[in-house]
């Protein structure tokens, strides 16, 4: 199989003019072998590409792994180029509030449009003490207004590329 499936469906460019803010994250199937995750961190940490969430899901036979990284673009040609396969898909990257439960606060919201959580894991973030994670539901413009409108900052690609507290 050739990496992100020939391209079959919309360009990932075009995600990036729309108005609201999501991320990109790149879904690699890995075989489930000794090594295989090490060699694809190897290809993308290169040339300080920076790995800023990182979820494996295995099975006895492959792994899914999800990656956000700082650059896309990047990330995309590397995966190609070292025979990856991958696809891509936006997500949420949001925020998480000073308050004392901040998933509760996330979640509550979209429990109460009936939106289904698919996912979640949290995101190397961290601006003005708070942290962030990565959120896959089911309906990313919907899910997306709801939590904005209660309050919850979003956050975008240009977000992950400047510094953080963690550097």
């Amino acid at each position: 199989m050739s990496g992100a499936f020939d391209n079959a469906s919309v360009e990932p460019g075009t995600f990036r003019g729309r108005d609201w803010p999501c991320l990109r994250q790149f879904c690699v199937f890995l075989e489930n072998r000794v090594g295989r995750l090490n060699d694809l961190l190897r290809h993308v940490e290169r040339d300080d590409l920076r790995v800023l969430a990182l979820s494996v899901v295995d099975t006895v036979d492959f792994a899914v792994t999800r990656l956000v990284v700082n650059e896309t673009d990047r990330a995309r040609e590397i995966l190609q180029l070292n025979d990856f396969t991958f696809l891509e898909n936006d997500v949420l990257g949001v925020e998480l509030s000073a308050d004392s439960q901040p998933l509760l606060g996330l979640f509550r919201p979209l429990v109460s449009a009936e939106l289904n959580v698919n996912y979640i894991y949290p995101l190397l973030y961290r601006r003005r003490g708070r942290g962030a994670v990565v959120v896959h539901v089911d309906n990313l413009d919907q899910a997306a207004e709801i939590l904005q409108g209660q309050g919850h900052r979003l956050l975008r690609e240009s977000d992950l590329v400047q510094d953080d507290e963690f550097l």
